[in-house]
């Protein structure tokens, strides 16, 4: 394969020789990244972390906007059904810039959107106006993570990729966990009529990565390369065509398939937690946080976990074994006795571990399955259009919380999980796989 520098349209940064990296140690995976690679991991793993940041603000704050605005529990997780339906639509469409105009290009395009969308969410007057910011705020939202994800990948080895695209997934945590530690000190000091608007209005940070991104970050040569040559032959590369192909299209359902599994059962978890654990366990605000450090601190460390385990026992595996884990998890959290908040605890950091390691290997496994010309586009789509269709488990706890309570509801998420088990029988095996 050609090792022809892109043009200057497709970077700013001259690329690098590789560094030669030693096969062995727990950081041989970020040393065989190169200088290059790094910056790249750096950018993405920003991108995330903040994307996940700016996410969070919603959940963490429901149940104020819920008092603020007067909403019942359907209108509230309508708030995050439209962020996550609309992303579908974000996620397919940084795909196909991602392959019309390269990975960096496309990822300063996504994080610029959810940022500006995210505090727009803080000036909303009205229940209306803040469900047309939250779902503008999608766009932005979808996008990022595909297109970091590719990013890194192209400039990964086959031998570390699970690894590698796991450590950009554990940003996730980070920006989790700050948002917890603001959304903590911002209710704590700040009325709370006020303090969601405050919480929305912090999601500017990542402008601040765009400028970082923009100066020192740069596509893969070699990918940047291919894309190139295919442009060439075919202009319109990177169609939602392409992907629906003989050969392909069997491939682009299952992915949906389990995309819409593991993040249905996800975002379940992530939209109904706090609530559950203010309304129905009767925690403060510090609790709140306390709880969810711990359930946070699970997370950091599966999303780590994962990418080792999926380069070791291979994509399919690591998934299917999470998947089974998180159901489990979910009905013990679900199902704890009211007064036992003490045991909740304790179940709250193997939830967070699980549910997190499940995700280690999509960022691999997407990319591996799909070709150079077309990758941005398959994994925009297929993790995008998962997140939109799974939406529909958070909608259902939110419409029937009033009845089974918010615990009770919990259950969809298990059955969520179980999807995405069935979805592994129509997929290939890809670990090892050079990405070409």
């Amino acid at each position: 394969m050609s090792t022809t520098p892109p043009p200057e349209s497709e970077s700013a940064v001259a690329p690098a020789p590789p560094e030669p990296a030693s096969p062995d140690g727990p950081f041989a995976w970020f040393r065989a990244l190169g200088p290059q690679g790094r910056r790249a991991f750096g950018g993405a793993f920003g991108g995330y972390g903040l994307d996940s940041y700016d996410y969070f603000t919603l959940p963490l704050t429901m149940v104020a906007i819920a008092a603020y605005f007067g909403l019942d529990s359907g209108q509230t997780g309508l708030l995050t059904t439209v962020t996550l339906v609309v992303s579908a639509v974000g996620g397919a469409l940084a795909g196909i810039l991602a392959d019309r105009v390269g990975r960096v290009k496309a990822l300063i395009i996504t994080v610029s959107t959810y940022a500006v969308f995210t505090v727009a969410c803080g000036f909303a007057p009205n229940y209306e106006t803040l469900l047309l910011f939250r779902a503008l705020q999608g766009l932005g939202f979808g996008g990022e993570w595909a297109v970091g994800a590719i990013l890194v990948a192209e400039y990964a080895s086959a031998k570390h990729r699970g690894r590698t695209l796991g450590g950009v997934q554990s940003a996730w945590a980070v920006g989790w966990g700050l948002a917890v530690i603001v959304y903590t000190l911002t209710f704590e000091f700040v009325d709370p009529d006020t303090a969601w608007r405050v919480m929305f209005w912090t999601g500017a940070l990542p402008a601040l990565l765009v400028i970082y991104v923009r100066r020192h970050v740069s596509d893969a040569p070699e990918a940047a390369e291919v894309r190139r040559k295919s442009a060439e032959k075919a202009p319109l590369m990177g169609s939602l065509a392409a992907i629906f192909k003989p050969g392909t299209a069997r491939v682009t359902l299952f992915a949906v398939l389990l995309s819409t599994g593991v993040q249905g059962g996800y975002y379940t978890l992530a939209t109904w937690v706090p609530t559950y654990l203010k309304t129905e366990r009767g925690l403060t605000v510090v609790g709140t946080g306390g709880y969810l450090s711990v359930l946070i601190s699970g997370a950091f460390l599966g999303y780590l976990t994962g990418g080792v385990l999926t380069d070791r026992l291979g994509r399919k595996n690591n998934i299917a074994l999470f998947a089974f884990l998180s159901a489990l998890c979910i009905l013990a959290f679900s199902q704890i006795p009211k007064g036992d908040n003490g045991l909740l605890l304790v179940v709250s950091f193997p939830l967070g571990f699980c549910m997190s390691a499940i995700f280690s290997g999509f960022g691999s496994f997407l990319s591996e399955l799909y070709p150079t010309a077309i990758r941005g586009t398959g994994q925009g789509f297929t993790y995008n259009t998962g997140r939109g269709i799974g939406a529909v488990f958070p909608t259902l706890v939110g419409f029937l919380a009033d009845s089974w309570g918010v615990g009770g509801a919990l259950i969809f998420g298990a059955l969520a999980y179980g999807i995405a088990v069935i979805a592994l029988f129509g997929l290939p095996e890809t670990r090892g796989k050079e990405l070409l």
